[in-house]
């Protein structure tokens, strides 16, 4: 079997960060408060009861962006993607005391705008209550739903042995 030449870029990975006011957005996952992140999502409707080791193991395995107010974790968001072809966005919150801010939409558009997910084909996501700022950035309702097949295992938290 012939090994892949892959680019440089697929093993590297450089730190982003943004910066507006008192707030800051930087994918660097040495930052990520892993207790906020766990607390926010074993109480979402997404992903309750979730144990810790899995939160951290979706962050390893994922492109995170933290939002931090002077240091202190407020939000997050992660993009699962192959950088080529397709980007799924996931966990996306702000803690509900800095929201109406604009943190949200800013997030969004930091994660649109960052330089390793230009020229994907495809980009999806999954929200019960997100429409209207997930709509801001040109996503829709599915346009062909019977094309799309899943497998949600919506109680799988419940059942993991740890």
């Amino acid at each position: 079997m012939r090994r892949m030449d892959i680019p440089e870029t697929i093993h590297f990975e450089k730190t982003r960060e943004y910066r507006k006011g008192r707030f800051t957005i930087s994918t660097d996952r040495e930052l990520i408060d892993l207790d906020v992140v766990h607390g926010f999502l074993t109480e979402c409707y997404w992903a309750k009861g979730i144990r810790r080791d899995i939160v951290a193991r979706s962050i390893e395995n994922s492109l995170c962006f933290g939002v931090y107010m002077e240091g202190k974790q407020i939000g997050f968001a992660r993009v699962i993607s192959d950088y080529a072809t397709y980007a799924y966005i996931g966990d996306v919150f702000v803690l509900e005391s800095f929201r109406g801010r604009g943190l949200g939409k800013w997030l969004m558009e930091c994660i649109m705008q960052h330089p390793r997910l230009q020229g994907l084909r495809r980009w999806s996501l999954v929200t019960r209550d997100g429409h209207g700022l997930h709509a801001q950035f040109g996503f829709e309702l599915l346009k062909k739903p019977q094309n799309y097949m899943e497998l949600h295992r919506s109680d799988v938290y419940q059942h993991i042995e740890g």
